[in-house]
């Protein structure tokens, strides 16, 4: 039997909680092939020392600044030039006016429903497996991955996690690709927020689109395989 290719996936999101005052949430992963995955983080740990930053400095959506610009964007040129390396975002809308009863389910059940149709995409491929590991910020992290796994375990028939092997909760601040995860989220919810309160920001979104080869409040192709975006409405109701 030939060995599958096995894939890092690190995701992450954003505006996340059912009553945040938000009315979309964004979810969010990048891959990367296993063999290259301390490749990668030693690349963006010697970008950060070009740039005059500490090596362990925790790249975040909220530390862009003017002062910091050119490192931001020379992050976004290493995501681009680098084959390996794929961004899924996907942009739920209208979550203050989801109804749950009418498709008896609560908002866990929603959120990892969603979670699965995000990761969808990176995981269609029948010759690798995966690897998945998220930062998840508040205090029940550890039943939300058991319960995504046993999501993405039934909806792939992979009951004995042959296609998705773990997922795993890291620290963000430990891991550079995990990093690299929260700023293109970070950036897809601005953009889909439609805030204007950084030029720092416009400048990342603006090469990033040009990398997506799409506005970053759009839908790509699905086919679409270096920057692949969902834009979800809620269903009208009939």
């Amino acid at each position: 039997m030939t060995e599958r290719t096995l894939i890092d996936i690190y995701g992450d999101e954003s505006c996340h909680l059912e009553r945040d005052g938000h009315d979309l949430m964004v979810l969010g992963a990048v891959a990367v092939p296993h063999e290259r995955t301390r490749e990668v983080a030693d690349r963006i740990r010697d970008l950060k020392e070009a740039h005059g930053l500490a090596r362990d400095f925790e790249i975040t959506w909220t530390k862009v600044s003017p002062a910091k610009l050119d490192f931001y964007l020379a992050l976004v040129d290493l995501f681009h030039d680098d084959p390996d390396l794929r961004f899924r975002g996907y942009v739920a809308h209208g979550k203050t006016q989801l109804r749950h009863a009418d498709f008896a389910q609560d908002h866990d059940t929603w959120y990892h429903k969603t979670y699965y149709a995000m990761l969808l995409p990176l995981l269609q491929r029948p010759d690798a497996q995966f690897n998945i590991y998220i930062d998840i910020k508040d205090t029940r992290g550890g039943t939300k991955v058991r319960v995504l796994h046993d999501v993405i375990s039934t909806k792939l028939r992979d009951r004995d996690h042959k296609i998705v092997r773990r997922i795993q909760i890291v620290r963000s601040d430990e891991v550079e690709v995990l990093q690299l995860a929260d700023l293109l989220i970070g950036a897809v919810t601005y953009r889909n927020r439609g805030l204007a309160t950084s030029e720092a920001k416009a400048a990342i979104i603006k090469r990033l689109e040009r990398v997506a080869h799409s506005r970053l409040d759009h839908s790509t192709p699905k086919a679409a395989q270096k920057v692949n975006l969902f834009q979800w409405q809620p269903r009208a109701r009939l």
